[in-house]
């Protein structure tokens, strides 16, 4: 049995997959939209070292693998490809064929791998796992995202929407569930390249104060904060929302923040944000999460070491229930997953559509890493495996709550 067969068995015959290998060998459907091709032995040297989906991104990653056509297509029909799913039989041969020593001997890790050091979670580990994502390049982001420059789930208000309309759909549904009103104050916690910080401003006359951790992001919001002549009312800084000074805002924003907070640190973060709103103030605190509250916390294999390192996600429970128990009042919450995965399609087609543009910009391994992580999230979002979550929550005053009594937004 040649490569491209064995490849086929492992993903399985139905798969609407074509299969080609550097051993001229070909297997599958011929006429199939997507190809896999396994370009060199490195390929499953990659995957017999790290079984799994780890093992798959870095042979996708370093080129010695790679997909041709849509990568959401593959991803659906290639999730089961591992060393360690095709039969002990057919394995064994593998082995024969290409030699123990060739198939396992140690390869190295794409350039694009993350490596941090220090303390997990503290400021300068966290300050270098945000550069490592955000720090790329303003340029690439610019063609991923959008005018928008938006990097979090949107809420399309019609299953036609555009990406932009579901962005400002979803800045001005947190603006008007924080209640903003003109001559308010907004703290907007991990607010990237400022869309919630310059909606707030422009649209409801609030003075915001927008933190990140990323460099490259604040660089780009003051310098569009200073072309949209909102100077006076938003500011953008490059700094931790721990070391936020002020204090009595009326309104918290944390938007795509949480996941990189780590669970560990959950109840001082929230603790952190109550201390800096003014009694009757509220909270949104909109994340990515589990599903449930019983698996792991940590993200492993490709995601931290190639897209969010140290990055956590908890359950939606646990995240209400840190909430609720560090001096709030949860008052409203919904889940927006299907949003998610729109975004992402959207996200996808715009790299597809820069495609050249970017590996230029960026390098071709990281490039390869935002086509595999969007497209893999997306499919997330859609089986249900990762959700996205709003909190709205309030600090009392004394015992009131300062709430309509239905929802006004």
């Amino acid at each position: 049995m040649r490569l491209a067969e064995i490849i086929e068995r492992a993903v399985g015959r139905d798969a609407p997959l074509e299969f080609t290998a550097y051993d001229g060998s070909r297997a599958g459907d011929r006429s199939a939209p997507v190809r896999i091709e396994v370009k060199s032995p490195l390929a499953l040297s990659h995957i017999a070292s790290a079984p799994g989906e780890l093992g798959l991104a870095r042979a996708y990653v370093s080129g010695a693998l790679d997909i041709h056509g849509d990568m959401y297509t593959a991803l659906q029909n290639m999730a089961a490809l591992e060393l360690g799913s095709v039969p002990p039989k057919v394995r064994a041969e593998l082995l024969v064929r290409l030699g123990w020593s060739r198939l396992w001997w140690p390869v190295p890790h794409p350039a694009a791998e993350s490596r941090l050091h220090g303390r997990r979670h503290s400021k300068k580990r966290d300050q270098d796992a945000i550069s490592y994502h955000y720090d790329v390049s303003n340029r690439f982001y610019e063609w991923v995202l959008g005018p928008s420059m938006t990097y979090t789930c949107a809420v399309y208000p019609d299953a036609d929407s555009s990406l932009e309309e579901a962005q400002w759909t979803k800045h001005d549904l947190v603006a008007r569930k924080l209640g903003l009103r003109e001559g308010m104050r907004l703290l907007d916690v991990g607010c990237g390249w400022g869309g919630m910080v310059m909606h707030a401003a422009k649209h409801h006359g609030v003075r915001a104060l927008g933190v990140t951790l990323s460099r490259k992001q604040a660089e780009w919001g003051q310098k569009k904060i200073a072309e949209a002549g909102l100077t006076d009312l938003a500011e953008i800084r490059h700094m931790d929302y721990r070391d936020v000074n002020e204090s009595g805002f009326d309104a918290i924003s944390s938007i795509g923040l949480t996941e990189h907070v780590g669970e560990a640190e959950l109840p001082a973060y929230v603790r952190s944000l109550y201390d800096r709103l003014r009694p009757g103030g509220r909270l949104l605190n909109h994340c990515i999460t589990r599903y449930d509250n019983k698996r792991q916390a940590r993200v492993v294999g490709f995601f931290n070491r190639y897209v969010f390192p140290d990055g956590e996600l908890l359950g939606p429970g646990h995240i209400i229930s840190a909430i609720h128990d560090n001096g709030f009042e949860v008052r409203h919450e919904e889940n927006f997953r299907e949003h998610y995965a729109k975004t992402l399609t959207a996200w996808c087609a715009n790299l597809d559509a820069h495609w050249d543009e970017a590996v230029r910009e960026v390098g071709e391994e990281r490039a390869r890493v935002w086509r595999l992580y969007m497209a893999g999230s997306r499919l997330g979002f859609e089986e249900n495996n990762i959700q996205l979550h709003q909190v709205l929550a309030v600090k009392l005053d004394g015992v009131r709550a300062h709430m309509p009594l239905r929802p006004d937004w």
